[in-house]
């Protein structure tokens, strides 16, 4: 079967994520040890237990990355075609682990500190991000332009669902004219950093490096978040993955693009993609966040 292999963001965090897994795969267990060692954090205790750094940007990012990582490796020997992986934002890098261009502890290195680039581009301002529903991407991209105010599209999820990004007391100025315009709903969501705008410029440079240090030569196709065109080389991943800190997820535009080359998407670690899924596309989508349902995806893959 020919599988389009999808990987969550950021903000699907939740304390609990990936202890099915560990307490039934000796696989598993190992990868939380080879992260934990990583950057000397314990995983178990950031996963399993109640605490602050699970939300955490340099935490939030190797912890889902952990989780999608292993829901790949209990997979990944089932017989099927990968014919890209896709992750969204973050999910980016956990795509580039499976497609072989990172390993799992330079994986978990390169989030951590990609997430301390983020955190230290807002260390003198207060960012966030807003999710807007019902609005064309025109209209919004309109509005954005035209507010004389520090807030750009981020991630282009879905046809009538956009998330913006920018200065939080910007997007609290913009709430009442996206509602205007005839916005169905306007959430502004509880975060301090802006991804995917301008005001992380500072990072990108610093990223660059740390990709050039980490991401191998060549590895299996990576539909790139800031293009929606497919990539398979290191120098193709510091032209696209340091401006993906600065420009918008092309998430719907890269679903559209390679939807036809595939029977089914499997997303690992997560279910959010699955539903945005639904409003963009016909083919199915399938999650794996246990092992009941890595199960449940293996048995509908084999027939």
């Amino acid at each position: 079967m020919k599988l389009g292999l999808l990987f969550p963001g950021q903000g699907s965090q939740f304390v609990g994520m990936g202890k099915d897994f560990y307490d039934n795969s000796q696989k598993a267990r190992e990868m939380f040890e080879i992260a934990s060692e990583a950057i000397k954090t314990d995983f178990k205790k950031l996963m399993f237990e109640e605490n602050d750094d699970i939300n955490k940007t340099e935490f939030t990012q190797p912890a889902i990355l952990l989780y999608s990582a292993i829901a790949y490796e209990l997979f990944k020997d089932t017989p099927f075609d990968f014919q890209y992986a896709l992750g969204h934002s973050l999910g980016e890098f956990s795509a580039l682990y499976a497609a072989g261009a990172l390993e799992l502890a330079d994986a978990i290195k390169l989030v951590h500190e990609r997430g301390k680039l983020m955190n230290a581009a807002f260390k003198d301002k207060v960012g966030s991000m807003m999710v807007v529903l019902g609005l064309d991407d025109e209209t919004v991209e309109e509005v954005c332009k035209n507010s004389n105010l520090q807030v750009w599209p981020a991630n282009y999820n879905s046809d009538g669902q956009i998330v913006i990004a920018g200065i939080r007391e910007d997007l609290e100025k913009l709430e009442p004219v996206l509602k205007e315009k005839g916005a169905k709903r306007v959430m502004l969501l509880n975060m301090s950093v802006a991804s995917h705008c301008p005001l992380l410029e500072s990072a990108s440079e610093p990223l660059k490096e740390l990709v050039n240090e980490y991401v191998k030569d060549e590895f299996l196709p990576v539909v790139s978040n800031v293009t929606a065109k497919k990539y398979t080389t290191k120098s193709e991943a510091l032209e696209v993955l340091p401006v993906q800190l600065t420009k918008p997820v092309l998430y719907k535009q890269s679903i559209k693009n390679y939807e036809d080359e595939v029977d089914m998407f499997v997303e690992f670690g997560g279910k959010v993609l699955m539903g945005i899924n639904r409003k963009i596309t016909k083919k199915k989508t399938l999650p794996i966040t246990d092992m009941a349902s890595l199960e449940k995806v293996i048995n509908t893959i084999q027939g």
